[in-house]
């Protein structure tokens, strides 16, 4: 596919997932959740899902009641593969960007954390997702978050301008990722920090699924090798690059969650598929700095 059809399928899928109400019920776009109940691992995501209120959607990838309360009903898609807020270790009155920033959900963990003398901007692609999370920030009446529509490799941001960059389950459906990198390193400060939680693959998958439509909306074709993720963030000039969590999905669990088992069925995947997927993939969690 070329990077032009990539785009247009990822904004046309996400723009439908804002424009549902549909988290624990029917969904125009059914997704695998494949989420471990006894553990806190990584959910592997093949199609997006929708969403309503009425329901966390997250609780298993590292949200806490606390958090999901503390945010305007709406914000939770239940789109991300990590919470990175939780390990951002923000600061009142710091600037934070969310790269593709979707409900709001992050930065209005952010907002909490950095106060009314702080500011978070959240920016994404899909004028749908803009739309969602201006209306969530009004709820709550939200005076120092804002949502810029843009795209992660040309962000509408100002060089050297944030403190902390967040960004969950995004990057990998780029298809310009050194961009991505080079874009977030150019606005932020020196001394400034990165916190990504994303999808990696710890081996190549098939290339039937690196060509499916489901595939890269669902975060998975669009993933790379972890080496070659840390590669890309280590050109674009960040030092003291580590990653300070990796879950994997027991593969396992999935012959034994009979919901699994039903959703991929009506999907455009077999069980082999999954399951050589969840050889293959893993969610991380990754810091960076930006040294003067």
């Amino acid at each position: 596919m070329e990077d032009h059809e990539i785009k247009k399928i990822v904004r046309d899928r996400y723009g439908k997932v804002a424009k549902s109400a549909s988290c624990c019920g029917p969904s125009e776009a059914p997704r695998l959740e494949l989420t471990p109940k006894t553990t806190n691992t990584s959910r592997i995501e093949i199609t997006p899902k929708t969403t309503n209120t009425s329901c966390s959607c997250s609780s298993g990838i590292g949200y806490t009641l606390e958090d999901i309360e503390s945010i305007p009903e709406g914000a939770d898609l239940g789109l991300g593969c990590g919470n990175p807020t939780a390990s951002a270790d923000l600061k009142k009155g710091e600037t934070v960007l969310d790269l593709g920033s979707g409900g709001g959900i992050d930065c209005f963990l952010a907002a909490n954390k950095v106060g009314g003398e702080g500011k978070v901007i959240g920016v994404d692609m899909t004028p749908d997702m803009i739309d969602v999370a201006r209306e969530n920030a009004l709820k709550r009446n939200y005076e120092n978050v804002e949502f810029r529509l843009g795209e992660i490799e040309n962000l509408p941001v100002a060089d050297n301008y944030v403190d902390v960059i967040i960004s969950n389950c995004v990057i990998n459906l780029s298809t310009d990722k050194d961009k991505v990198f080079q874009e977030a390193y150019r606005v932020l400060k020196p001394n400034g920090r990165v916190l990504i939680s994303d999808i990696v693959l710890t081996k190549e998958i098939p290339e039937s699924l690196r060509n499916n439509p489901d595939a890269y909306a669902g975060c998975i074709a669009g993933a790379i090798l972890k080496e070659d993720y840390l590669q890309k963030i280590a050109n674009a000039g960040f030092k003291d690059i580590s990653v300070i969590e990796e879950n994997t999905f027991p593969e396992a669990a999935i012959e034994e969650d009979p919901d699994t088992l039903e959703k991929i069925e009506k999907s455009s995947f077999t069980l082999e598929d999954i399951k050589s997927v969840l050889a293959s993939t893993q969610s991380v969690k990754v810091k960076a700095i930006k040294k003067p």
